[in-house]
């Protein structure tokens, strides 16, 4: 169900540096490139230098008849050309004399108020010149392109980078796409025969019933003649359902490896966006590029982002765009055109609130069930986990595997990386069974937390509570056997008990009723050897009611009700305003559950009064070692009913254990002041 991640990041990295991203092109050049011809203009046209000058400079160039020519500039200044020979008479720089000699450059400019009092003012400074040696104006008109353009085009340039920096946000946000302009194109990642996916169904531990499936499928991309020749149709859809963490996704990551066909992954949660239509739109350009890759395989991970039952949201009714999304979707899946050569496939965990027309055969023809490994594929799933470790001998792979019912693949990867860490703090050089062991108490129950402050009499309570627990667990023939008890706090809880579930697929009435009866027998440990009931058996209340309800309105195991379930597997209840049985049946079903509950811990209190003496004793036992193991309870109380052949903990390991463990000390008087009173979980 889980791989070797480090042989996978190695694959992937490979990958990376043989095909190494496109480097994209940036448009800020361009922006550049027109600043650049912009300055080359303004210095080609403005070769010269021309300075300013006042009037009384001006008046003496004129009475001295030095001034070749004047030319007023659209009646704002006025540009002086001098005669070459009287150029020297003015500027003192021999640099600038050169410049300025040039005669298509003005060598001054004037600026003027007013046009009428510049002309009186030119003829009264060359009254003493002759006629033919007088000098007036000429008035020219000019644009000044390069400063208009300027003006122009800035703004529009200042525009083009906001709005691209403002396109780049939001497309960003909007995932793979990086443009406004592409957000209704579809998010999907495609693999193919350049970014080909090394995970095969090698890498994949367990599941062998789910792989059996799901190769017949890669078969059909691989060789559609063999079923089209007998007039079979390749399915259209496979929907792996299961609990989360047991490998869904990367049983289609290994479909993608083994198919060698082109592959689109993509998450539900990618279709929906804040825009109106994007969701449709995106189906619609998935199915078109996978057309076009044709025959290939699409992958919706956690489809129930889309594909929840529709006309159950009574704020948007059927507008709502997750809606619109799923139609496009059902229409592309299966429509008025064909999908020839297009497998899809989606994973989910709630298979129960998706909608009927999506699981329908022509569009999911099969569902694939993918479930919590059993006893011998959680071996093989530790096998793969413990590969890159450096694991001891000791750390049987069987022993860890009977240790973990109920986990997943991706908890057995924690348990695994967690028992590096703890070995990595511990500064030892490999990783022994008494780091798995305490990875996975780490992760059932927290973290420990021997510091915490219990005054004496918690601790006793606590000890005596759990020795409840642990007494009547082992007393009764249908309940889970004991692996472990402690009351050193770990996680919210102030003490825990470790079980071992019998993996079984129906349960009976006797062995329900052992159960509840286990639970309430912390309370009546209480009750019975202290003398109080405390509040830490809430979380042993809650799951005892839970219990007892569903035994009377789930699986009809008391007569008063009868043989009548009110369970709704399809999960139409949840939106429904009323209860699917009457007020009469409520009160009946509230007093069973009642008589339940009370009958269990009355039964708990007779068998803890029948052995008070041994109860006590394992209480004392665990205010002293404050962990105590099924070993040190066989002692107490002899060979268990339900026999203890199949239990992991060794009395060798138990001495091993507690020699490695300092009991916590008794708590001091200023630390009874100090303390502050939480509750009790068990964890179970």
């Amino acid at each position: 169900m889980e791989t070797n991640n480090l042989n996978d990041q190695k694959r992937q990295g490979m990958g990376q540096n043989k095909f190494p991203p496109k480097k994209r092109f940036n448009f800020y050049w361009i922006y550049l490139i027109i600043t650049l011809i912009f300055i080359g203009y303004l210095s080609f046209f403005y070769t010269g230098e021309s300075t300013e000058t006042q009037w009384k400079d001006l008046k003496v160039m004129l009475s001295s008849g030095d001034v070749n020519r004047l030319v007023m500039v659209n009646k704002e200044y006025v540009e002086i050309y001098l005669k070459p020979e009287a150029v020297s008479k003015y500027v003192n720089d021999e640099s600038k004399q050169m410049k300025k000699a040039v005669r298509d450059v003005p060598q001054f400019i004037f600026q003027i108020s007013s046009v009428e009092d510049f002309g009186e003012d030119i003829r009264a400074a060359q009254e003493n010149i002759p006629e033919d040696q007088k000098v007036y104006y000429e008035s020219q008109k000019r644009k000044n392109w390069a400063s208009d353009i300027i003006w122009f085009i800035a703004p529009l340039i200042l525009l083009v980078i906001l709005m691209s920096i403002m396109f780049k946000r939001v497309g960003g946000a909007g995932g793979a796409g990086g443009q406004i302009f592409n957000i209704g194109k579809s998010q999907a990642q495609l693999f193919d025969k350049n970014t080909s996916v090394s995970i095969t169904f090698k890498d994949v531990a367990g599941l062998e019933e789910a792989k059996v499936e799901v190769m017949e499928v890669v078969d059909f991309l691989k060789n559609p003649k063999k079923y089209t020749d007998l007039g079979g149709k390749i399915p259209k859809g496979v929907l792996l359902v299961g609990p989360p963490g047991t490998g869904k996704t990367l049983l289609a990551r290994a479909v993608a490896g083994e198919a060698k066909v082109p592959f689109f992954s993509l998450s539900g949660s990618d279709f929906v966006e804040m825009f109106v239509g994007v969701g449709a739109s995106r189906v619609r350009d998935l199915f078109k590029q996978a057309k076009d890759k044709a025959p290939c395989i699409v992958f919706i991970d956690e489809i129930d982002a889309i594909g929840r039952a529709r006309g159950k949201n009574l704020a948007t009714g059927a507008n709502d765009e997750r809606e619109n999304t799923l139609n496009q979707l059902l229409t592309e899946m299966d429509g008025f055109s064909s999908n020839s050569g297009v497998i899809i496939m989606a994973a989910t965990n709630r298979a129960d609130i998706l909608d009927k027309a999506l699981l329908r055969a022509g569009r999911f023809d099969r569902q694939i069930s993918v479930e919590l490994p059993d006893l011998k594929e959680r071996e093989e799933i530790f096998t793969v986990h413990m590969q890159p470790l450096k694991v001891d001998k000791s750390a049987d792979k069987s022993f860890l595997a009977k240790q973990t019912p109920g986990f997943s693949g991706a908890d057995i990867a924690n348990v695994c990386n967690e028992a590096a860490l703890i070995c990595a703090r511990k500064n030892k050089a490999i990783i022994d069974k008494q780091d798995f062991l305490d990875a996975i108490d780490r992760i059932i129950g927290g973290l420990e937390k021997r510091n915490k402050i219990i005054s004496p009499e918690e601790k006793k309570i606590i000890a005596y509570h759990e020795a409840g627990h642990a007494s009547v667990s082992w007393l009764l023939e249908h309940a889970n056997p004991l692996v472990k008890v402690t009351i050193v706090p770990r996680g919210k809880a102030l003490g825990a008990a470790w079980y071992l579930p019998d993996e079984r697929s129906i349960t009976s009435y006797e062995q329900m009723f052992d159960e509840l009866t286990t639970l309430l027998a912390g309370r009546a440990s209480e009750e019975v050897n202290i003398g109080s009931i405390s509040t830490g058996a809430l979380n042993d209340l809650e799951r005892a009611t839970k219990m007892a309800f569903a035994m009377v309105s789930y699986y009809g195991l008391v007569k008063e009700i009868g043989n009548v379930s009110y369970y709704d597997s399809t999960g139409q209840s949840d939106y429904s305003f009323t209860k699917p049985y009457s007020e009469k049946t409520a009160e009946i079903i509230d007093k069973e559950v009642s008589r339940l509950v009370e009958t269990g811990y009355s039964r708990a209190k007779d068998i803890i009064r029948e052995n008070r003496d041994k109860v006590l004793q394992l209480g004392n036992l665990l205010l002293v070692r404050e962990v105590v193991f099924s070993d040190d309870l066989q002692d107490i109380f002899g060979e268990r009913k339900g026999g203890t052949k199949d239990l992991p903990v060794s009395a060798d390991f138990r001495e091993n254990r507690i020699e490695g463990e300092t009991p916590s000390k008794p708590t001091s008087e200023e630390n009874k002041e100090s303390e502050s009173k939480s509750e009790s979980e068990e964890k179970k």
